[in-house]
């Protein structure tokens, strides 16, 4: 591609060889947006102009994960994100990410998901799956991790859960989860969980603390939430495939350290905002609850049978599982060795 250059207000501003439209169905005080930020500051830069990236924030260009998927694939969009939801109808296995308590904390999901192979591993499934059109570039984070939360009581351990009306998504992963814990799964639209809660259509869910409380879902009869952390909620962040290899070596080196860029800051935006949104919960009667070591092996023991239920019916589900709970077996290893000599 040859580059043009234009003259603006008597300086010489050179246009870019490469416009990236990058898209997410968010809105600006979400961690999509904020890797998006992130990302577009470093590509610009670091080419030297030579990369532009428009956003597109919202559902300008798609609605939905099937839809954008499909521009992705199409080459109307050139960067989506998406939750492991919002892909499983076209690459089942990204549900990997839902399974429950394989990952133990942040330190242990970062380094997973810095090291690369197990996206390695994702990206060739979904470069294989879509004709080699759709290409997974890293992923972040979305909202920090799924808690079980309901109107009832406090849940310190699967026992509790017995018989509670959990509103999950219409998927069939999330509501195996919910079985193998002794709750009654119940699909509901997200827009419609407010008044759920209130008229005991539903009596808790599996969301994060951001959302819960995005969503005012206190005022709804929502009180209790248990710190189980079973799922880190994922993003998977997209490329198309020929956009990405129409760039010289160079110039992909620049996207790719524009998406580690992208990674980081979405690793810590929930955090942060997590802070403030778990004091207000507290702050308006909420009971906030953290498992014992104890209890959350508990947990983990009663929602094993999810873990054969994936491998045997997910398409390249073994596949994935082996490759995360490697990987997080590795990082495991890695920082609990430095940290036991960090201590001394």
């Amino acid at each position: 591609m040859t580059t043009t250059s234009a003259i603006i207000g008597g300086t010489e501003a050179q246009a870019a060889d490469y416009k990236l439209r990058a898209t997410a169905n968010s809105n600006e005080n979400d961690e999509d947006y904020d890797g998006l930020i992130v990302f577009k500051d470093y590509v610009e830069k670091a080419s030297n102009g030579a990369i532009e990236v428009e956003l597109f924030i919202g559902t300008q260009l798609c609605s939905n994960g099937a839809e954008c998927l499909q521009g992705i694939s199409d080459g109307t969009i050139d960067i989506y994100i998406s939750t492991s939801g919002g892909a499983s109808g076209i690459f089942p296995y990204v549900q990997v990410l839902d399974l429950p308590y394989l990952l133990r904390d942040d330190r242990i999901a970062e380094e997973v998901l810095s090291e690369g192979t197990f996206t390695r591993t994702l990206r060739d499934l979904a470069l294989a799956d879509s004709g080699d059109t759709i290409r997974l570039m890293t992923i972040g984070n979305t909202g920090g991790w799924r808690n079980f939360a309901n109107t009832k009581r406090r849940v310190q351990g699967p026992g509790d859960m017995e018989g509670l009306k959990i509103r999950t998504v219409v998927a069939d992963l999330p509501q195996e989860l919910v079985k193998a814990l002794g709750a009654s799964p119940t699909p509901i639209p997200w827009p419609e969980l407010f008044t759920s809660f209130q008229t005991g259509v539903v009596e808790g869910s599996k969301n994060g603390i951001t959302d819960i409380m995005g969503m005012k879902f206190p005022d709804a009869g929502l009180k209790y939430v248990t710190l189980d952390g079973h799922a880190y909620m994922g993003a998977l962040w997209w490329m198309s495939n020929e956009q990405f290899l129409s760039m010289p070596e160079d110039m992909r080196r620049v996207v790719v350290d524009g998406f580690a860029a992208l990674q980081q800051a979405t690793f810590a935006s929930p955090k942060r905002k997590s802070i403030q949104a778990y004091s207000e919960f507290v702050a308006e009667g909420g009971d906030l609850y953290v498992p014992t070591p104890e209890e959350k092996a508990a947990f983990k023991e009663a929602a094993a049978p999810v873990y054969d239920w994936f491998k045997a019916n997910i398409n390249n589900g073994e596949a994935a599982f082996t490759a995360l709970t490697d990987a997080a077996a590795g990082a495991e290893a890695k920082i609990d060795g430095n940290a036991a000599m960090d201590v001394k």
